[in-house]
């Protein structure tokens, strides 16, 4: 599974920031929003790299972080699939570990503040973008990782399908598909 949880998670990750990123460029001809620079000023941070003052940073650093995070963040919504977490549920729980992610590092290197301290449109706006590339992402790593069946968890959801207390672990050879 790990392997090709990487590779499939790469593709996924990539095809959501992608679709993220359409998205945010047509939602700022509509607005008028100018360009973040806080990718870039979050990965100087974190690379320590120079930061330049004012507010536009190099471009080539503010694409490598923006699409670098969507890119790797999409081998987790890849395990996630693998695992058998999949849908729609699967793709809202890793919207909120999309923003937390960027909320860990743009808090953290003391580029950002926290969420709740932003103007309720600007926070929107982030949602919206977010939850559109978790559900890009999402939809491309479950149709790849459904190529290999069904997931453990999905295994044993099936062992007693519905809703039910007591139905213990799969047996090790079933969990793991031998």
């Amino acid at each position: 599974m790990s392997k090709r949880a990487l590779w499939q998670g790469l593709a996924a990750g990539a095809v959501g920031v992608a679709v993220m990123t359409l998205g945010e460029k047509a939602e700022q001809r509509l607005t008028g929003r100018p360009d973040s620079h806080v990718p870039a000023r979050t990965l100087e941070r974190l690379t320590g790299l120079p930061e330049r003052p004012g507010g536009r940073q190099p471009r080539a650093v503010n694409w490598a972080m923006h699409y670098g995070q969507g890119v790797l963040l999409g081998v987790l919504r890849s395990v996630m699939a693998h695992a058998g977490l999949r849908g729609p549920v699967a793709s809202a729980k890793f919207t909120v570990v999309r923003l937390t992610n960027d909320q860990i590092l743009e808090n953290a290197t003391g580029v950002g503040a926290p969420p709740q301290t932003w103007p309720r449109a600007e926070l929107a706006v982030d949602l919206l973008h977010k939850a559109v590339y978790a559900f890009a992402t999402g939809a491309v790593a479950d149709a790849l990782a459904a190529r290999s069946g069904p997931g453990p968890g999905q295994r044993h959801a099936a062992a007693r399908p519905g809703r039910r207390t007591g139905v213990g672990p799969l047996p090790r050879r079933e969990a793991y598909g031998r």
